[in-house]
This record gives structure tokens, C-alpha cells and sequence, in this order.
């Protein structure tokens, strides 16, 4: 029975920025092989040689979530170069708030590409090695929204929804494969996602909010550690957490 995170084999969707950039250093730092995936190379690829120079181990790949086999690339890259995967974190993901009758119908598509597929794209490329090794561990990124609906978040709330019911029935079809999963679900944490509210008054307003409460993307890091942490016959299903001050 194996525990901790040294040299566990780790894939990071979305670590240019916030909750994926605070987990890659947390978990590198620890011993962890930590494999970068995002769109915005430039910023993954400082952040892997920021990590290498201080003698952790770390490979950026670009990567765009809603492209299934750039996401299966990342994967299979890793393997490739570290002969296995233990750990997949599904962090991609996008937050353009705004109430139904605005209709922003192009953001509810990007939201539904990247915080539902880009999870289920991580999920099948992940799937088939961890069959294989007999071991592995997925975790997903839900949200507050995903436990609460909040007017002007109503498409959000519903993929952050989504992603905890397939979370769940990921759960049960991978217990003959001795497959961990872990669904985590923040509150208001200190990260980029209020840059994408397109809605100036909507945008201006959340971040009013978020900026009294908001604990560091640190506590998301930590987080991802314990579950990742425990022995191979500890699996850690669900963590919801909110800054102390966060009523809803």
C-alpha cells in the first residue's frame, strides 16, 4: 500500500494561472512529477522551468481543453516520459457570469465545452492507462455553484452540477480497477475566473464580493495534497470548502 506524493506522476489541466498554478508548485515542491497543460504555453512553459530550475521535476505541453486529442496528447505524454500516471486533475475551467435573460449564448457553449467536456475529455484520455496500471486517481474540480444555484450563475451552477453527477457515477464504474476519485468543490477563492465575466456590472459587483472574503488559491493547493495524500485504500470522494466568512 503506497501513501504521498512523492514522484506520483501528475497531470494539471488550467495551471497558468490561480488554483492549477498554486497546486503544480505545492505539489512539485513535495516531490511530485508534475505535467502542465493550457493553452497559454508561454506561461506553463516559465512555470515548468521555474519548477526545473529549483530541482523538481516538470514538463509543460500545450493544451486546449475542448480538443479531445490535444487532451489525450498531454496524457499520453506524460506516460510517455514518465512511464506512468497516477493522478489526474481536471482544473480547466471558466466562470462568465451573467443572468439568463442577457443571453450569452456563446459563453454557455465555451462553459459546456471547457468545465464539462474538457473533464470528461480528461477522464478518457486518464481512463484507459489507469485500467491498465490497476491504479490512478481522478480528481475534479466542481465549485460551490455546484452544490448551491445563484441567480446570474444559472449556467455555471448547472456544469459545475454536472461535473459532480459524473464525478459520482465515475466513481462507481471504476472500483474493479482500484481507481481513486475525488471530487473538490471551492468557494470564493483569490484566481483569474473573474476576468472572464464579460457583464462589466456583473463582473464588478462579484469581485467586490470576493474580494472580502476570498482565501488564497493556496487552500485549493493543500487541498488537492490531502486527497492525494492519503494510502491507496483511502479514497476521498468529496471536499467542499468555503472561505469562514462565505454565508452561501
Amino acid at each position: 500500500m503506497s501513501q504521498g506524493i512523492e514522484k506520483k506522476v501528475v497531470v494539471i489541466t488550467g495551471p497558468s494561472s490561480g488554483l492549477g498554478e498554486a497546486t503544480a508548485r505545492h505539489l512539485a515542491e513535495r516531490g511530485a512529477i508534475v505535467v502542465l497543460g493550457a493553452r497559454r504555453a508561454d506561461r506553463i512553459e516559465a512555470l515548468a522551468s521555474e519548477l526545473t530550475a529549483k530541482g523538481h521535476k516538470a514538463k509543460a505541453v500545450q493544451t486546449d481543453v475542448t480538443e479531445r486529442n490535444q487532451v489525450k496528447h498531454l496524457v499520453d505524454s506524460a506516460v510517455r516520459e514518465f512511464g506512468r500516471i497516477d493522478v489526474m486533475l481536471n482544473n480547466a475551467g471558466l466562470m462568465p457570469l451573467a443572468p439568463l435573460e442577457r443571453l450569452k449564448i456563446d459563453e454557455w457553449d465555451r462553459m459546456i465545452d471547457v468545465n464539462i467536456k474538457g473533464v470528461l475529455y480528461g477522464v478518457a484520455a486518464a481512463l484507459p492507462h489507469m485500467k491498465t496500471q490497476k491504479s490512478g486517481h481522478i480528481i475534479n474540480v466542481s465549485s460551490v455553484c455546484g452544490h448551491v444555484v445563484d441567480p446570474g450563475a444559472t449556467v455555471y451552477c448547472a456544469t459545475k452540477h454536472a461535473v459532480r453527477a459524473l464525478s459520482e457515477g465515475l466513481r462507481k464504474e471504476v472500483k474493479p480497477y482500484n481507481i481513486r476519485t475525488t471530487i473538490i468543490s471551492p468557494g470564493a477563492v483569490s484566481a483569474e475566473l473573474l476576468e472572464h465575466i464579460s457583464e462589466k456590472d456583473i463582473q464588478a459587483g462579484t469581485r467586490e464580493f470576493v474580494s472580502k472574503i476570498a482565501v488564497s488559491a493556496d487552500t485549493f493547493a493543500r487541498t488537492v495534497a490531502f486527497a492525494v495524500n492519503e494510502p491507496d485504500d483511502v479514497d476521498i470522494n468529496e471536499i467542499l470548502f468555503r472561505p469562514t466568512a462565505q454565508p452561501v
